[in-house]
């Protein structure tokens, strides 16, 4: 049996190594192991949709969106809205 595949948002992928001094997910979990957190490439997207899907939370809230899991899912892999956070934190300089 093959392994099922991911999933794949309408508008494609979201890197978080494309924006400019941003680190793939290989590169991060290799920062958090030497750091002394055991982590894997899979863990660190994990931790950052988790992330994602929280702010996506609010979000939904905000615009009247019912917060099912399957909107989160569909709107924090969503690489506008994972480009949108990043702008967002980017010019807020947090």
């Amino acid at each position: 049996m093959s392994m099922p595949k991911g999933h794949k948002s309408r508008h494609g992928y979201a890197t978080v190594s494309s924006i400019s001094g941003g680190l793939g997910y290989r590169e991060i979990a290799e920062n958090m192991s030497d750091q002394g957190f055991k982590m894997n490439h899979s863990t660190a997207r994990n931790i950052f949709l988790s992330a994602m899907r929280k702010i996506a939370r609010d979000a939904c809230v905000f615009y009247g969106i019912e917060p099912t899991k399957e909107n989160l899912k569909k709107v924090s892999s969503d690489p506008r809205f994972q480009s949108g956070i990043i702008d967002f934190l980017q010019d807020s300089n947090v």
